[in-house]
């Protein structure tokens, strides 16, 4: 099959949302100017740099009650910081929950029962119980293709690491099994690893 996105695909449902697979999950904290808590799953989110460390998450769609996009590029651009949080298998339930459409003074913490604690080097929530949180300081909003197709770029500044994913001195995600998004409303979590030894490595 080969398909024009321009000109549809001709399927039930779109295929691009299964084809680049496993996407993990940015799960956002922002605070808007007046102090007010957001919190949203992303799962066009990934890293982008390791010096200094830096990531990136893609906001698609815009709410009504904000200005063509939604809350947290819009907490993000009154601020200029904000939170990714690593969600694991377990906090599944609370993700979902919080991608709801609540309105934009809403806390989704609150809403769907999320423990919060405060960030070391940012004004910002972050979850409290999440395997790893980052920090970061925005540096640039690009406005992508689109309508109220925005990109987010951060650079992290402070880093979270709950105790018990340390194992002999690695973050081991097999302590909380990472959930990543798939196509349509499907999920996957890691459960097992396997390691490859790149041709460099072996001179």
């Amino acid at each position: 099959m080969f398909y024009r996105p321009q000109e549809g695909h001709g399927l039930p449902h779109n295929p691009f949302n299964a084809v680049v697979t496993p996407r993990p999950i940015g799960w956002i904290s922002t605070r808007d100017a007046q102090g007010r808590n957001n919190l949203a799953p992303y799962s066009f989110f990934n890293a982008i740099a390791y010096t200094p460390p830096q990531v990136m998450f893609a906001s698609t769609g815009a709410k009504g009650d904000q200005d063509n996009t939604k809350d947290s590029v819009a907490n993000i651009r009154e601020t200029g910081v904000f939170c990714v949080n690593i969600v694991a298998y377990a906090m599944r339930d609370a993700m979902n929950a919080s991608s709801a459409g609540l309105p934009k003074d809403s806390d989704e913490f609150a809403a769907a029962g999320i423990t919060s604690a405060a960030c070391n080097e940012i004004d910002c929530a972050r979850v409290a119980d999440a395997p790893a949180s980052l920090e970061c300081r925005m540096t640039q909003i690009i406005a992508a293709k689109g309508q109220s197709n925005h990109v987010v770029f951060g650079e992290v500044v402070g880093v979270h690491l709950r105790d018990d994913a340390l194992v002999d001195g690695r973050f081991d995600v097999r302590t909380f099994q990472p959930l990543s998004r798939l196509g349509y409303r499907d999920y996957a979590q890691v459960t097992e690893l396997f390691e490859l030894e790149r041709p460099d490595d072996r001179t």
